[in-house]
Order: structure tokens, then sequence, then C-alpha cells
């Protein structure tokens, strides 16, 4: 019966939580704070067998009887579950990619969140630890044929996490001596497992016989399904990015008022020249806060939400895959938390040269658009307003569409610079951004499905996408570390786009953003159907 679904899709909800620790802090359901990621094979059989139940159970629902919110919440669900279970049984990173055993994360979040007393958060922090020597043993048994890139990765971030550890705890211990004698022994446990995982990661690296990281077209389109939830082919993704690399180029011709990609190039390194350092980059990310903002509500874009925002340095156990990114609290969380808009200064043993060509890279205009990307009014006010959607289940605070919140976030570059934020040199930097991002969705295929070189690659980001080689160097490390999720921004744009200019005329430009965010983080397919569109 159709009224059986909320029910169910509770059910479901609380076996998705539990089963995976990192998905409940994701969530900022903190019921299980103890707990870590159990990827044995009891674990990883157990939680399979749990989400065959759930997808069985969900099938027999007559989603054709629901409303028009339940129903999409069912096939958002269904999918939920299906993608994990899809994860876990075909894709099983697992077993190959030291990155998904990590607990940094999952600590950091009970260190720097302040969602309850700090004496309730060491005890679930204490708990975690105590389980680390265990879960990176079991992490050594499960790991085989690890690619070399992903080996050097964990490397760098094991300790990371190791020295998260040793700095950032003693500060909350003394802030609840009674808790020292457990939780002390079991940081000083867990950092020499943290280290000696990592040495046993950056050893394995040198061997330089693991797995080559790139999936292979059958399973990253498997993925690539999964990932985005659209209509679209991957044929068609492919397709569709190279038509918009012509667009967005004869777009900054006009800009720049010039004939070829020689005056693109000579206009963007002019901009280039002011650029921010290590000091001053961070400072640079909150005054662009400021700006924006304020631009945004004096345009009336979308309305403000007034929640907490902490610009900061991003943490060493983070750092090697992305430069910047926003940490927001869970779509359940009920403490008033701080977002996390971070970004990754250069490493003390980069060059000189190395340094300059990342703040070319990342100049004084680009950081802007970077903060329209990541705070506002892109990620942060999105999830702001996302976290206040209510349903009838917890659906849609689970089934978060990474297209919808890439998607919207490079939408909302869009609309900025449209309406003049910045002026020229910030609508130059928006459209190399969409450069890049149409860049990223052509080497996650290429590079997995075709074998794209490094070399070629190099050459696509250079040549066609105007970037310094130290961001392109960065962008090949990624794609090899990652798959699929680059393809979100350039697909979630074209598709949050397109409900953006699909606007009714009776309705604000605010209005209509409100309305396109009032629906949590859908798939912009699922969102399309909410707005009637």
């Amino acid at each position: 019966m159709p009224q059986q679904f909320v029910p169910l899709a509770e059910r479901i909800a609380d076996a998705l939580l539990e089963s995976s620790p990192a998905a409940a802090s994701f969530a900022g359901d903190h019921r299980f704070d103890d707990q870590l990621p159990d990827f044995s094979p009891d674990g990883v059989m157990a939680q399979a067998a749990m989400l065959r139940d759930a997808a069985v159970a969900l099938s027999q629902v007559d989603a054709d009887g629901l409303a028009l919110a339940e129903r999409t919440d069912h096939a958002i669900l269904s999918h939920l579950v299906d993608r994990q279970l899809f994860e876990l049984t075909e894709l099983r990173q697992h077993e190959w990619n030291p990155l998904q055993h990590n607990p940094g994360a999952l600590l950091h979040a009970l260190m720097a969140r302040q969602f309850a007393p700090v004496a309730q958060r060491l005890e679930s922090i204490a708990g975690r630890l105590e389980k680390i020597p265990d879960t990176l043993a079991v992490a050594r048994t499960v790991l085989r044929d690890c690619p070399q890139i992903h080996l050097e990765t964990a490397a760098q971030q094991f300790a990371g996490s190791a020295a998260l550890v040793r700095d950032e705890l003693p500060p909350l211990v003394a802030q609840a001596p009674s808790l020292a004698s457990r939780v002390e022994p079991a940081a000083q446990a867990a950092a020499k497992a943290l280290d000696e995982f990592g040495a046993w990661c950056a050893e394995r690296a040198t061997r330089g016989d693991g797995r080559d990281p790139r999936l292979g077209r059958r399973l990253w389109e498997a993925r690539l399904w999964y990932t985005l939830d659209t209509e679209l082919s991957a044929a068609q993704v492919l397709q569709r990015a190279w038509d918009n690399l012509e667009r967005v180029t004869s777009q900054l011709r006009e800009v720049f008022g010039v004939s070829d990609a020689a005056g693109i190039k000579a206009a963007l390194d002019e901009l280039a020249d002011d650029h921010p350092d290590n000091d001053s980059i961070v400072r640079l990310a909150k005054e662009s806060i400021e700006e924006t903002t304020d631009f945004v509500r004096l345009h009336e874009l979308v309305t403000l939400i007034d929640d907490p925002l902490v610009v900061q340095e991003m943490p060493e156990f983070a750092r090697g895959v992305a430069v910047a990114y926003c940490d927001p609290p869970g779509e359940l969380e009920t403490a008033r938390t701080p977002t996390f808009y971070c970004i990754a200064p250069t490493p003390a043993d980069w060059s000189e040269q190395r340094v300059e060509s990342f703040y070319r890279e990342y100049n004084n205009h680009m950081v802007r658009n970077l903060t329209v990307h990541e705070a506002m009014p892109g990620h942060f006010l999105q999830l702001a307003h996302s976290r206040r959607h209510r349903g009838s289940s917890r659906v849609r605070a689970l089934g978060f569409s990474g297209p919808f919140v890439e998607g919207w976030a490079v939408y909302a570059e869009e609309i900025m610079a449209e309406r003049g934020y910045g002026g020229v040199p910030v609508r130059a930097q928006q459209l190399k951004m969409q450069l890049r991002m149409t860049i990223n969705a052509l080497l996650d295929q290429l590079i997995h499905c075709e074998g794209m070189t490094e070399e070629e690659a190099m050459a696509l980001m250079l040549e066609r996408g105007f970037q310094e080689e130290g961001e392109a160097a960065g962008k090949w490390r990624r794609a090899l570390l990652s798959s699929t999720q680059l393809s979100t921004y350039f697909v979630g744009y074209s598709e949050v786009s397109a409900i953006g200019r699909a606007r009714p005329e009776h309705l604000s430009v605010r209005e209509w953003h409100d309305a396109m965010l009032a629906e949590g983080s859908p798939s912009p397919r699922h969102l399309r159907s909410l707005l009637n569109i």
C-alpha cells in the first residue's frame, strides 16, 4: 500500500545510518559518533545484505500511488540504495583505495564542530581512537593491488591525521581533564597506528607495481550513471562538453576583445599578476565573503540565511585532492554549528616557481569567483537552504545529489558574474572556470575510458583551458584519484542552469531561486518534476 512507504523509508534510513558511521557523521546523526566504518569481509557482507533487503522492500512499494513528493523520495531512496550496493560490491574501493580507510575526517568532525559539550564529544573521539589500530590492521589485510598515486596520497593524508591527533586533541582534553586517562593512551596508540599505516602506504608506493587507477569504460560508465542520476549517456556528456568548450572560448574572446587563443592567454596572464600568497589567501577569502554577501543582498538573487561560516586553512589530512572545499553541517544536525570554507595554501616543500604558478592560477579575481562557488551564493548558502527542507521522511537528508550541489555552485558563478560582480576580471575568471569544469568532464571520461595520457591531458588543460601548469598537474592527479565526480560540475551546471532559465514570468529571480533551493538537494531531473517544468 502507498501509505507504507514512509515507515519503510524511515527503517531503511536508520539501517543506512547505522551501517555507515561516515554517512551518519556527514548527515549530522550523532548516534554512531564512537564508531568507524567496518570494511572487514564480514562487515561488508552484512552491509551488502542489508542493502539488498532494502532494494527488495522498495521494489514492492506501489510508487505510482504515492503523492509527488513521496514518489520522488521513493526514487531517490531506491537510487541511493542501488548506488551504495554498486559501490560496495562492484567498485569495491575498500579493497584498493587506502584513502577509504582514513579516519581523519571522522575525528576532525568531532573536534571542530561544537554540537555538544566537550566531554561528550571526547567520549566519542575516544571510542573512535580506540578502534583505529584494529581498523587499520583490517585495512592492511583487505587492501591489495593499490594504485601508486593512491598510496602516495594516502601516505601524506595519514601523516596529517596523525598530526591532527597529536596537535589538536590536547587542547580539548585540557577542557575535560577527567577523561585524560582514557583519551590520552588511545590517542597515543592511534597516532602510532596512523604513522605506521602511512609508512606502509609509502613503502608500497615505491614498488610501482600497483593497479592502473583508471576504471575502464564498463565500470566507469556504470558509476557515472549512479553519480549523475541523469538521462544523458556518457557519449552525450562527452559531445556536449566539446561543444561547450567552443562556446565558452568564444565568450572569452568577446570579453577581452581579442581574436584568438594567444590574445586570451595574454589577457589572463595580466590578470594573474594580481594574486595573493600563503599569508593573505585566507584573508582574501574572508573579504570576498563580505563582498559576495552584499552583492547577493543588493541584487536580490536569493534569500540569505544567517548561518555561521568559518573560513580557514584546509586541514592537512584532507589535502592532496582539491584546492578548496565547503564542509557544511549535516542535513540532520540540530545544533547551530558552522560551515567550514577551507582553502589549502601551498606545501612547505614546493619550489618558489611552483608556488608562483599556484597563485597565478588562484589570483585575487579567481579567489573571488571561488568564494562564490564554495560559499556565497554557492555551496554554503544552497546547503543552508537544503537543511531547512522538511519532508515526510529523512530521504532528502540522505539522498544528496552531487550534480545538483555542484551544478548550483557553477550556476551561481554565472549569475553573479553576469550581473557585474567583480567586473571584467571576475567575469573572465568565471568563464575560465567554465572551461575548467568542462575540461573536467572531458578528462574524467577520456582518462578512465580512452587511455588519455598525462601529456595529452596537460596539453588540453594548458592550451584549451589556459590553466597554469601547477593547477593542471594537480587536476591530472585528481582525475586519477577520483572517478565520475569531475563530471558532476559540467552535467550539473547544464541541468541546473536550464532550470534557472525556465523561471516563470510571474516570479522574481529571488523567488525562483528560493523555489529551486527549497526541495533539499535532489538530482536536477527530480527537481524539474517537483517544480512542474
